[in-house]
């Protein structure tokens, strides 16, 4: 009797440590597939600047490598709009940050000079592994939605020109809510458009600024290791890290 009732309890504990074991396991396949809804940042992410190097670089006196720069400088100045509660278009903020650059430069360029130099930013090529990603993924069942700082006039031109217009199913941009992402409403106002969770939701993009703001809202991120991008070492740390979209549609199950 007492051999018997030590088979016992040696098989309940061996049970209580198994279940949240099992149970761990369960939650985690649970949540991978909880993912419905795919929201993609496209600047970078998917589209390459490389071809802006030209138009950009002649614009400051031929220098090319001043195009990181510039989108830098674009970036922080859109955060700076939103910290002053206040509004202008993507591309306004794109002129404005290249006659800045120009200025700490040396140069000089007028407003049009701006435009006419970062206008190629509508017919940007898509990285080589995006399509082929973007594709898997809507087979899988995922629903595929662009959220991008651009107006919704320019990435809709930006992905017919690349080939990725028929892959989305929706195209949404900051402007809805006059603000820029990281800012949080961004993302939850994208959310509550769509009718998702964070829990449903996952950003991806090639910016830890991007998926930094996503994850305070609850989304679930994926960073694209893109050349000289890197992850936000004091923010939470992204649920996916990934060379490209193929690599990511591969991670990701089939809905």
């Amino acid at each position: 009797m007492k051999s018997i009732r030590s088979v016992f309890n040696f098989l309940m504990v061996a049970l209580l440590v198994a279940s949240p074991l099992a149970f761990a396991s369960q939650k985690t396949k649970a949540s991978e597939t909880d993912v419905k809804v795919i929201f993609f940042d496209v600047n970078e992410t998917l589209l390459d600047l490389h071809p802006l190097q030209k138009t950009v670089g002649d614009a400051l006196g031929g220098r090319p490598d001043l195009l990181s720069i510039w989108f830098s400088t674009m970036l922080y100045y859109s955060l700076v709009e939103t910290s002053i509660n206040q509004y202008h278009d993507f591309g306004q903020i794109g002129a404005a940050a290249l006659i800045m650059v120009a200025q700490s430069n040396g140069l000089t360029i007028t407003q049009d000079q701006a435009k006419k130099a970062i206008a190629p930013i509508t017919s940007l090529p898509a990285h080589p592994d995006v399509r082929t990603g973007l594709e898997t993924l809507k087979n899988k069942g995922y629903k595929l939605v662009a959220l991008t700082n651009s107006s919704r006039s320019t990435v809709e031109k930006q992905l017919k020109n690349a080939g990725l217009y028929d892959l989305f199913d929706e195209y949404l941009s900051g402007e809805a809510v006059h603000s820029y992402k990281p800012n949080l409403k961004v993302y939850d106002w994208a959310m509550q458009k769509i009718g998702v969770s964070g829990m449903e939701s996952l950003l991806v993009a090639a910016h830890g600024w991007d998926v930094a703001g996503a994850k305070e809202t609850g989304m679930k991120t994926a960073f694209v290791a893109r050349a000289g991008k890197a992850i936000y070492p004091l923010a939470k740390s992204p649920d996916y890290i990934v060379n490209d979209l193929v690599e990511l549609s591969n991670l990701l199950p089939k809905r």
